[in-house]
């Protein structure tokens, strides 16, 4: 892999579950075809995933910009939905505001924040209410 960076930019589609998922699994092809560890393959699987579910439920859709380096992937994750209106609530396993019609799908769970704490290294939320929310993930490579 050379110095320089790759970007990949994706659109989320709003309430689309049948493209959720396309920009992570794009993402996680590229990673493996740059001989990426399949270890910080998954972690960067898994963080994009949830963030697009989350964008797909949450918001009206929005955009994923995943810049690839040499030693990390950072990815930002932008959207013009309501706003977390608690973002330490939100944090907590378990927590969701998810409508019914989305958990009888089998999303919504509340696992999806946490979850992308959890496989990243680095990540930061700024949230405005009515305005939407962008977040801030990194994953260092091995």
């Amino acid at each position: 892999m050379s110095e320089d960076c790759i970007r990949l930019e994706f659109d989320v589609d709003s309430e689309n579950f049948a493209s959720a998922g396309m920009a992570s699994e794009a993402v996680k092809t590229k990673l493996k075809q740059l001989g990426i560890n399949m270890q910080d393959v998954r972690r960067v699987a898994i963080a994009m995933y949830e963030g697009e579910i989350n964008m797909v439920i949450h918001a009206k859709g929005g955009k994923a910009t995943v810049d690839i380096f040499p030693h990390r992937v950072d990815m930002i994750l932008a959207d013009k939905g309501p706003g977390i209106a608690d973002i330490d609530l939100a944090m907590k396993e378990g927590y969701s505001t998810a409508p019914d019609n989305i958990r009888a799908l089998g999303f919504g769970a509340g696992m999806g924040l946490p979850n992308m704490k959890k496989n990243t290294d680095a990540m930061k939320i700024d949230s405005v209410q009515g305005i939407g929310t962008t977040i801030y993930m990194t994953v260092n490579l091995h």
